[in-house]
């Protein structure tokens, strides 16, 4: 029985990131000694398990053997005679594919080491095609590991083609869809995740409505970049910057421009309505990869919403209250920050504006503020009962934000 450190514990090692996750394949081992041994069992599809002191994961060297099509379509086969080396082959890239055993020293058999000195994400074997989940991995990699030079190899990005021609991609389920790129908002520059997809064709496939967005021009004047796709990415990675690791704010700048792939041409440059004309596709979107509804309904406000957010100088303190109303900015206001970091990012995603500054958002601060500071007491001191109450905070509400100008 041997136990090696394995994945990504190894591979951030060697490239002096933090690790966080340690987990182990063990080799030489049955069901029955692990239990003999004290560790706890977890897994449901293949043989893994809690170590009893350390809670960390143990899972039996193990094979796959393709049987239908999609995540699940995979027999698995673990028993002691499996090697190290065939439980490394399943695995998806090479960097994925490097173990660490307990004297330190690396088992590397597919070239790991040396694809993390190169910068590149290759996959292991010919039978990564076999996973559709791969390619969204992949994808979700490249938005990690671009900021550290990496792009996919020639060969790999060659078999997510294949994959996507061969419709494997289409037999994704919505939870892995959500669930990879959920990640891939999280990470440091997540317009990889969509140029790695756009590139394999699986971006027309799994997000047909942001695909349509690349080719779309735009008024140079205020987008100096035209492309919409290419300002979709450059909002994308400028919600990293301002939000690390916060899949939300990633999720509402994805898909705050989704209406002006629906702008008529004869309209273009100009994309007059479009935060209107984005909801029916998000809506799309959002139902068809099973997007948690807390997303949904901001990601919706901040499509609707952030041209208002742009001009709020402008608007109205009625139009301003009603904006903080449909945030509920009042009871929740984590969520108008939210909105006003995805609205900052879509103002910085723009070529040569990228530190652009933002006095929108804290003038929206100062609104939400003076309008909470409004309550029911006075007013029902004054013998005022029911709705007559909130017709009168209403308009002290606004009152008081038009007192801020």
């Amino acid at each position: 029985m041997r136990t090696y450190l394995v994945g990504g514990a190894v591979r951030d090692k060697l490239l002096g990131r933090p690790v966080t996750d340690h987990d182990h394949v063990v080799v030489g081992a049955s069901p029955q000694d692990m239990l003999a041994l004290g560790y706890k069992p977890v897994g449901k599809d293949f043989p893994v398990f809690l170590h009893p002191q350390t809670s960390e994961e143990y899972a039996l060297a193990r094979t796959e053997r393709k049987t239908g099509h999609g995540y699940h379509g995979f027999a698995i086969h673990a028993d002691p005679s499996v090697t190290l080396e065939q439980d490394l082959v399943r695995r998806d890239l090479t960097i994925n594919a490097i173990a660490q055993d307990e004297e330190g020293r690396l088992v590397d058999p597919y070239g790991g080491e040396r694809d993390i000195e190169q910068r590149l994400l290759r996959h292991v074997s010919p039978a990564f095609i076999e996973d559709p989940v791969r390619l969204l991995r992949v994808a979700r990699f490249a938005a990690r590991f671009a900021p550290l030079g990496f792009t996919v190899a020639n060969e790999t990005m060659a078999l997510l083609q294949q994959m996507v021609r061969d419709g494997e991609v289409d037999h994704l389920v919505p939870e892995r869809v959500w669930a990879e790129t959920r990640k891939a908002l999280s990470e440091a520059q997540p317009s990889a995740f969509l140029r790695v997809l756009r590139e394999s064709g699986a971006l027309a496939v799994v997000f047909p409505e942001i695909d349509a967005l690349y080719g779309v021009p735009q008024r140079a004047e205020f987008h100096p970049e035209i492309d919409t796709g290419i300002h979709l990415e450059m909002v994308l990675d400028a919600a990293a910057r301002l939000a690390p690791g916060n899949d939300l704010v990633g999720f509402c700048a994805l898909t705050h421009d989704l209406g002006k792939a629906l702008t008529p041409q004869d309209e273009l440059p100009r994309h007059v309505g479009h935060e209107h004309r984005g909801v029916e596709p998000l809506r799309a979107l959002a139902a068809r990869i099973k997007v948690p509804t807390e997303y949904a309904e901001l990601a919706e406000l901040v499509c609707r919403e952030h041209l208002n957010a742009h001009r709020a100088f402008e608007l109205k303190a009625a139009t301003v209250l009603k904006l903080l109303t449909a945030l509920d900015a009042l009871r929740r206001p984590e969520r108008l920050q939210i909105f006003l970091t995805a609205c900052l990012a879509d103002k910085r995603g723009r070529l040569g504006h990228e530190q652009d500054d933002y006095p929108q958002a804290d003038w929206l601060r100062l609104a939400r503020d003076a309008a909470e500071s409004i309550t029911s007491t006075p007013f029902v001191s004054q013998g005022l009962t029911g709705p007559a109450i909130g017709a009168a905070m209403e308009k002290a509400r606004v009152q008081a934000i038009n007192e801020l100008r």
